[in-house]
């Protein structure tokens, strides 16, 4: 008697674990996205910056709601930056001519990376001036 349901997938080895197995490989392939990353040189430009502001952020925040949302700021440019980075080289892959829908994911990918950076700054400029200036 065979299972019921589609057969598993195996094409993908990953989709036929579970538990910890599943959670072990997928960490494996997490720190290869972020080692791919380290490649890109905004993304190493950032997670330098990310360097210095994480350790920073108990000293300027007011409690650990502001200390959350600066961190959170920071953390949230390196996922922009992983996210376009991984939009962009989906769409490398597609082939190197120009066509008008990779420019349009690849300049949304980068318009979400900025909006993440000016998101990042307000936060940081307004906790610096709360802490210091008022």
């Amino acid at each position: 008697m065979t299972p019921a349901g589609p057969p598993p997938d195996t094409a993908n080895p990953q989709k036929a674990r579970t538990g910890l197995s599943r959670v072990w490989h997928a960490a494996g392939y997490s720190l290869q996205g972020l080692r791919a990353g380290w490649r890109e040189t905004a993304f190493r430009q950032e997670a330098i910056a990310a360097v210095v502001l994480l350790p920073t952020a108990p000293w300027v925040g007011c409690g650990w709601v502001e200390t959350a949302l600066l961190a959170g700021s920071v953390l949230l440019v390196l996922i922009a930056e992983l996210l376009n980075s991984g939009i962009e080289a989906a769409i490398d892959r597609i082939g190197p001519e120009w066509h008008p829908l990779s420019k349009r994911a690849k300049d949304m990918g980068s318009a979400a990376v900025l909006l993440s950076l000016l998101l990042a700054s307000g936060i940081w400029l307004a906790a610096i001036y709360h802490r210091f200036l008022m």
